[in-house]
């Protein structure tokens, strides 16, 4: 979504300056590689998710467009196949994009730029293609809404084992994680509860084994633990330096993590999983020290980053000002 873009653009430009302060934003450990995606029509890609019925595949969206999603190559950034799904009103806002173990693809249109103007949002869902081909298909729509009112959120991440669905809100100073009924139902509405706290969220991710969560922020990421439906203990989760950023998703095979952007080519960073396997298991980018704060509301890296880039930015501007002056 294009809110905070006059900050985090600069930003992006900005931190670099503080990198020497900074630790490294970026771990890959593994050799792998991200990609540049490269369809001209993609430029707001707002969620990421792999494929779980073609390896190396991952699927992405614009936040405002058509309904369809598009199928990239991940070796190398091109569409292989672009899907347009029929049977669900017009989008507003979809955020994010999470693929279940039943075979379907779930898109969130769950944003809210006026943070609770929406009484209700919606959640798509339409089967994973055996084929990687441009097709019209139709979908199932699911209207959701939120315990406690509306709110803006940019997450939705399907649990791998048990089907259900999660909605992170999007709130500066904090939001929360809200669970889904046991199963979605395409006929009255969906009543999403809170069950935790979070910090600000862009995207997030469920590990392929169910047993981490990965939750990001423009300048930041958090891991948690996942047990019983709950969130466990939380770490800090190395990002890379990105221009707006907005995706996240673990490769099919857990061993790494893909961190996404907006903008026209934009980049998918690689970051390796911390003690994967190769079977979903181990952290993403998790700090060496295990740094963990709780409930996960402050991340202090991520914090010193974005105060590192908000100050050379103060720089900048009045640097600018005094040359304008002579």
């Amino acid at each position: 979504m294009r809110s905070y873009s006059y900050v985090t653009g600069a930003a992006a430009a900005l931190m670099m300056l503080a990198s020497a302060a900074a630790p490294p934003a970026v771990a890959d450990d593994d050799g792998g590689k991200g990609f540049t995606i490269q369809d001209e029509r993609i430029r707001e890609s707002s969620g990421l998710a792999a494929s779980r019925a073609h390896p190396g595949v991952y699927w992405t969206h614009n936040d405002q467009d058509k309904a369809r999603i598009f199928a990239v190559d991940g070796k190398t950034g091109k569409t292989v196949a672009t899907i347009t799904f029929t049977g669900v009103g017009v989008p507003r806002d979809m955020e994010a994009i999470s693929v279940g173990s039943d075979g379907r693809i779930y898109i969130g249109d769950i944003g809210d730029n006026f943070k609770g103007r929406w009484d209700h949002v919606w959640i798509y869902s339409l089967p994973e293609p055996e084929t990687l081909r441009n097709a019209t298909v139709r979908a199932t729509q699911y209207t959701v809404k939120y315990a406690d009112g509306p709110r803006d959120a940019e997450a939705l991440m399907i649990h791998p084992k048990t089907g259900r669905a999660y909605i992170a809100s999007k709130v500066e100073n904090g939001g929360k994680l809200y669970e889904g009924p046991a199963k979605l139902s395409p006929t009255g509405t969906n009543v999403f509860k809170p069950v935790g706290k979070v910090p600000w969220v862009t995207d997030g991710a469920f590990s392929p084994d169910g047993e981490q969560l990965v939750l990001r922020s423009y300048f930041s990421a958090r891991g948690y633990a996942w047990k019983d439906g709950r969130l466990g203990k939380d770490y800090r989760v190395r990002v890379p330096i990105q221009g707006q950023s907005e995706s996240v998703t673990y490769t099919a095979d857990g061993s790494a993590l893909l961190f996404g952007s907006e903008g026209g080519q934009s980049d998918v960073e690689r970051v390796a999983v911390e003690g994967g396997d190769g079977k979903g298991s181990g952290k993403g980018g998790a700090s060496a020290d295990g740094d963990s704060d709780g409930d996960g509301i402050v991340d202090r890296n991520g914090f010193t980053n974005a105060i590192l880039a908000l100050g050379a930015l103060a720089l900048l501007f009045l640097g600018v000002r005094k040359l304008l002056r002579k």
